[in-house]
């Protein structure tokens, strides 16, 4: 078996050993075995990086050497991304096909659209007698997930590195192998030492020393609603700036007249995606009431072709949850929806295999659009399926929690769905099966966050704006 085990942290260009003591442990969830360990830094290595990248940020620094730092980064990772995929299904247990795929070759499209937005960006425009002139932020604060490592980290590093700006990364403690790898290609690509670095570590500590640390300009934040409201107040003592990418319900609205089998198909499929652990899955189908008996057959006969097994298996679809915290919190979700009068479909909460965090697809009908199960986010294979009368009923269920941030509308042509989108409260949505865009804003309304990642959106988050007012 594969040894990961990490016992040092990449601060200004060096593996080093860190101050914390202690190590955190990393699990497969497919097995309940560890796998390997990274270092449990603490505030002090926080502060060895921030003091690093604060040394290497140059607000002068040209776009040429902007780009070849970016181009040389996404060389060095697409290297590694066989093993990265290996290594992030070893450790929250995506299926190989998904870790080869969406999780892996998704985070170099998203690093190629970076490198895109950067070849033809005007740094400088001239407004009235202004000269605007756009400057790296300075150094960003990066706090990610756990449920796509590498993609949570390009969304958020690529831009970072692209603006001019350096890095201080803390991965997620239930899947940072993976990130360190990729701390190895950066490492590889000659990055200027400080650029980017690497703690580990407890959010408490190490997230909340990041959040708060006056010496960081800026700081991003993928994970929870309620742990984004916790690094926004932290952040908001030192009056940094915050982009928070959180939580999400997201609607699949399937109107009369479209193609209920396609849109149910395509709509199980994205729900399940990544074991149901994707912040933009479409956990709540909304159908007209009089299409909900043949909506529920087809839901069924889509998710039985779903099958759970061992994320090595190439016929698995899903695999386990990626943590034993996460496994409970989302039987514990299938046990309330249930009491809380929900009728189950298909799957439920009882153990499908020996060992392993596996929950199996989950369907329920009859769910409260105003339930728990109607309006928080599982984070795991739970589908609520949910009828409505009428369009503007519809648009209610959609727009009734608390969250914005992903979701799709189907209907007989794309006028139509793109009408009832434009009243739908979220951050993008899919139009009759419209195709993932790695460039396309991304980011939520409501509580599903601040700001916005990818392409063109996601780069300009990481750049200051200066007025320069020029002689009339």
């Amino acid at each position: 078996m594969h040894d990961y085990t990490r016992k040092t942290l990449y601060i200004d260009g060096q593996w080093v050993t860190p101050v914390g003591t202690g190590e955190i442990e990393v699990i497969n969830p497919a097995t309940e075995q560890a796998i390997g360990s990274v270092p449990n830094g603490d505030a002090a290595d926080v502060d060895a990086a921030v003091a690093a990248a604060r040394r290497a940020f140059d607000p002068l620094i040209s776009v040429a050497e902007r780009k070849e730092r970016t181009a040389a980064v996404i060389a060095a990772m697409a290297q590694r991304l066989p093993d990265i995929a290996e290594t992030i299904t070893a450790e929250m247990g995506a299926p190989l096909r998904i870790s080869q795929t969406v999780q892996t070759k998704v985070p170099l499209a998203v690093a190629q659209g970076f490198a895109d937005v950067l070849e033809t960006f005007e740094f400088e425009e001239r407004v009235g007698n202004s000269l605007v002139v756009r400057e790296p932020y300075g150094v960003v604060g990066a706090i990610t997930p756990w449920n796509y490592p590498l993609y949570q980290v390009v969304a958020k590093v690529l831009p970072a590195i692209a603006a001019g700006c350096t890095v201080v990364l803390k991965p997620s403690n239930e899947a940072p192998l993976s990130v360190f790898e990729f701390i190895e290609a950066v490492q590889e690509s000659g990055l200027p030492a400080g650029v980017v670095n690497l703690v580990s570590g407890g959010g408490r500590v190490v997230g909340e020393r990041i959040a708060s640390h006056p010496d960081v300009d800026l700081v991003s934040f993928t994970g929870s609603t309620g742990v984004g409201v916790r690094v926004a107040e932290l952040a908001a003592q030192t009056v940094k700036k915050v982009a928070l990418e959180l939580g999400g319900k997201s609607a699949n609205v399937i109107l009369d007249g479209a193609d209920l089998a396609t849109a149910v198909k395509v709509g199980v499929g994205n729900a399940f995606l990544n074991g149901g652990q994707t912040c933009m899955a479409w956990t709540r189908m909304l159908v007209p009431a009089s299409q909900y008996g043949k909506a529920l057959e087809l839901v069924e006969a889509a998710v039985a072709k779903y099958t759970v097994g061992d994320p090595l298996d190439p016929a698995t679809r899903i695999g386990p949850s990626a943590s034993a915290r996460q496994y409970e919190t989302v039987l514990g979700f299938i046990e309330r929806a249930q009491r809380d009068g929900a009728r189950l479909i298909t799957g439920g909460a009882q153990k499908i295999r020996d060992a392993g965090y596996y929950v199996a697809p989950t369907v329920f009908a009859d769910v409260a659009p105003e339930s728990e199960l109607g309006q928080e986010e599982v984070f795991g294979p739970v589908l609520a399926v949910i009828p409505f009368d009428g369009e503007s009923d519809a648009l209610r269920i959609a727009n009734c929690t608390p969250y914005g941030l992903a979701g799709a509308v189907w209907a007989k042509d794309d006028d139509t769905a793109i009408a009832f989108a434009r009243g739908v409260a979220t951050g993008q949505l899919d139009i009759n099966g419209g195709p993932y865009n790695p460039v396309a804003p991304f980011g939520g309304y409501k509580r599903s966050g601040i700001g916005r990642e990818l392409g063109r959106a996601g780069f300009e988050e990481y750049l200051q704006t200066k007025s320069l007012q020029l002689p009339s």
